[in-house]
């Protein structure tokens, strides 16, 4: 059986530095921190402050407000990065075959702003069960794939995967290779959340997960750096329409890239923390660059997991070292969460568009924040630090890992027919 061939026609994204992917992307390049004290809700009493929002959106300039009021807002986020992803694909809706496309989409908690609004009225009305009718369609993780398949009339297949900060990547992995054996020609992929919440910060400060660097937020997010404190949360989203080659050949669309290869892994080792020796992150890559078929030496960059944490940043870079030897000290990684902040489940969408568009642009965008170097960290490595660096980049490797000991990796490629 031939496999066939998987092209990216057509990016949207809502982030907290851009709420278009020119934006987003642009502002990546220029090393602009998206960080700044909580406006969701009044956040004084809590450990951390502040968190990586989407800005200056008002939801009802792209959905209508009776429509928008039946959405949790990382299903709106996923509609408005979808409409500018299908709008940046340039579809004829009277050719496309709707049988054959669908939307496979990624969140790792889904309605939390729903679910924490509903319960805190039940508890705060004494106990009395008024309901919002649309509490359960809004809250539950599908209805951002179920909302978009309807909205395009997509008849294809039509789920959510959740795999926590791998959900998105992994919602990737099952558009790619559903395309690749032939059940469809086009798929909306990506991944949103929203996450910044009262129920979502207390959560992740309970675990001593958020960085508590409230009196210089900017400069929280800071990867690699000896002085990480934790992750800053991050909300939004991106869409990304996989397309099959051919399919996309003859309706002339223009083509980002290709997606060559993926992977994935468990590290089987703990519920929140990574593998020690990072030996799941290790497998994940080594899996992508195989399934790729190219050798670990043709990646040029790698958009790395890189959430800021004490625990996670040196296992994600022992497992880069160990697999691709002395090649590691002549790719360029970094990390866009320095900017972003952690996108949870959506991360992996935002980050493959990352990497999409260093291919399309060559350059690297840059790891912010960093001004003290981590002795455990080998300082030959190229983690592009505080600044882009233009370069060659033919192929791109991505990497998101989940709590649960979820990996996922994706490769993408500078587009040649």
């Amino acid at each position: 059986m031939s496999f066939k061939r998987v092209v990216i026609t057509g990016m949207g994204a809502l982030t907290p530095v851009g709420n278009d992917v020119p934006t987003f992307w642009s502002n990546l390049v220029a090393g602009v921190s998206g960080a700044a004290p909580i406006t969701r809700f009044d956040a004084e009493k809590f450990r951390t402050r502040f968190a990586c929002e989407v800005k200056g959106l008002d939801v009802t300039n792209y959905i209508p407000r009776q429509e928008a009021r039946k959405m949790d807002p990382f299903t709106q986020y996923a509609v408005i990065a979808a409409d500018e992803a299908m709008k940046d694909a340039g579809f004829d809706a009277d050719t496309l075959d709707l049988d054959k496309a669908g939307v496979i989409w990624g969140s790792g908690i889904g309605g939390l702003k729903t679910f924490e609004e509903e319960v805190m009225n039940y508890s705060e009305n004494g106990r009395t069960p008024r309901f919002n009718p649309f509490f359960i369609p809004k809250m539950i993780v599908d209805s951002a794939s179920g909302v978009l398949s309807i909205r395009y009339g997509f008849r294809g297949p039509n789920f959510i995967t959740v795999s926590a900060c791998a959900s998105a990547t992994n919602a990737l992995i099952d558009a790619f290779n559903y395309i690749k054996l032939g059940l469809m020609n086009v798929c909306i992929s990506g991944g949103s959340e929203a996450a910044v919440t009262i129920a979502g910060v207390g959560g992740f400060n309970a675990l001593k997960a958020l960085s508590e660097r409230n009196d210089s937020p900017e400069t929280a997010s800071r990867p690699y750096d000896k002085d990480r404190d934790g992750f800053v949360l991050g909300e939004g989203g991106a869409a990304i329409i996989l397309e099959e080659l051919e399919h996309a050949k003859a309706r002339g669309a223009k083509i980002y890239a290709e997606m060559i290869g993926a992977g994935m892994s468990s590290d089987a080792y703990h519920i929140t923390a990574p593998h020690p020796e990072g030996l799941g992150a290790y497998i994940v890559m080594k899996n992508a660059v195989e399934n790729a078929g190219i050798k670990p030496e043709d990646i040029d960059y790698i958009n790395t997991h890189g959430t800021s944490t004490p625990i996670g940043d040196p296992q994600e870079i022992k497992a880069i070292e160990k697999f691709f030897g002395e090649h590691a000290y002549d790719l360029n990684i970094s990390s866009t969460k320095s900017m972003t902040g952690h996108l949870l489940g959506g991360a992996g969408a935002i980050e493959a568009a990352a990497c999409i568009m260093a291919i399309k642009d060559q350059v690297v965008p840059p790891t912010i924040n960093h001004f003290t170097d981590d002795p455990e960290i080998n300082p030959r490595l190229k983690l592009t630090f505080n600044k882009a660096e233009k370069r060659r980049v033919n192929i791109a490797l991505s990497n998101t890992f989940g709590f649960g000991g979820h990996n996922a990796s994706v490769v993408f490629k500078k587009y040649e027919d």
